[in-house]
């Protein structure tokens, strides 16, 4: 067995979830690397199979005049840093089809951006590599969507396949999580994902001064959407993690502050340990007889 299939039979029997985690973009080599040492020494403590993530690109920017990072080639080099150090998996996003084999190269888990879920040739690509690939829900999409996407990475022979909830849009700047969506998406017959921290963007949902603007976020709202996704049955949770959210040159308002990520798993382990949701209710409809 090749080690995709072994991480990726390891994250799906992970017991009670595993987790992808960490600064939604690279910053610089320094905070990437203290990042990942303090989430894996949190994940550690708790059990929790650990995927590092962080962007080379955030080529979907609101603004062309906005932080995108570091770019593929230097993005790599410090992400293959992370992964030797620190004895990590990693997850990153391609934006298009011709960044998959590098980002193959490097990268355990390939991460499909929500906005790029149907893009067939993308998806090919990705699969092509042979990693993990993760696939955001599109914030326009119905949870069916999920399994033709999936259906995709399959038919190019691959078959380690994850899909992810991360909202939907609700209005011009504003996303709902719908809990009935981790249930629906597991017809896609794979781990299911829930986003804690991107399906709370406001985007386009903060003016700046000056005009123009920028994406905005419900940061409190994390540990409820958390708790819902865990307490529902989820595989696994990703969510973007920063030691100082203010000062995050991207999703700074949906970034969740470092201090306070063993506290939140803590409780998110405790609720997913006493549900039952990974296993279907059997509903039994017969007429009840005294």
């Amino acid at each position: 067995m090749d080690s995709s299939a072994l991480l990726y039979n390891k994250l799906k029997s992970a017991e009670p979830f595993f987790v992808l985690a960490g600064p939604n973009v690279i910053e610089s080599e320094e905070h990437v690397l203290r990042m990942a040492s303090h989430i894996k020494t949190i994940t550690s403590k708790l059990g929790l199979p650990l995927v590092f993530k962080s962007s080379f690109d955030k080529a979907n920017r609101t603004s062309s005049k906005s932080f995108r990072g570091p770019g593929l080639a230097e993005g790599l080099k410090i992400l293959e840093k992370v992964k030797v150090a620190y004895d990590l998996p990693i997850v990153t996003d391609v934006h298009e089809a011709g960044q998959c084999d590098a980002v193959g190269r490097v990268a355990d888990v390939i991460q499909i951006p929500a906005f790029l879920c149907r893009q067939t040739d993308l998806l090919v690509a990705a699969a092509q590599t042979g990693k993990i690939i993760n696939i955001k829900k599109g914030q326009f999409c119905a949870p069916s969507v999920m399994t033709n996407s999936a259906e995709k990475v399959r038919l190019a022979g691959n078959q380690n396949v994850m899909v992810c909830e991360r909202g939907t849009m609700f209005g011009y700047s504003d996303l709902i999580v719908d809990p009935r969506n981790l249930e629906w998406m597991r017809e896609a017959d794979c781990p299911i994902v829930a986003d804690i921290t991107h399906s709370l963007q406001q985007p386009a949902g903060k003016k700046l001064e000056g005009g123009g603007v920028a994406s905005g976020g419900l940061r409190d709202l994390i540990p409820c959407i958390a708790r819902t996704a865990v307490a529902v049955g989820v595989d696994g949770i990703f969510m973007e993690v920063h030691d100082d959210p203010l000062s995050a040159p991207v999703d700074g308002p949906t970034q969740w502050p470092l201090r306070h990520l063993e506290e939140l798993l803590e409780e998110l382990v405790a609720i997913a340990r006493v549900t039952k949701g990974k296993k279907q209710f059997r509903i039994d409809l017969t007429p009840f007889r005294d």
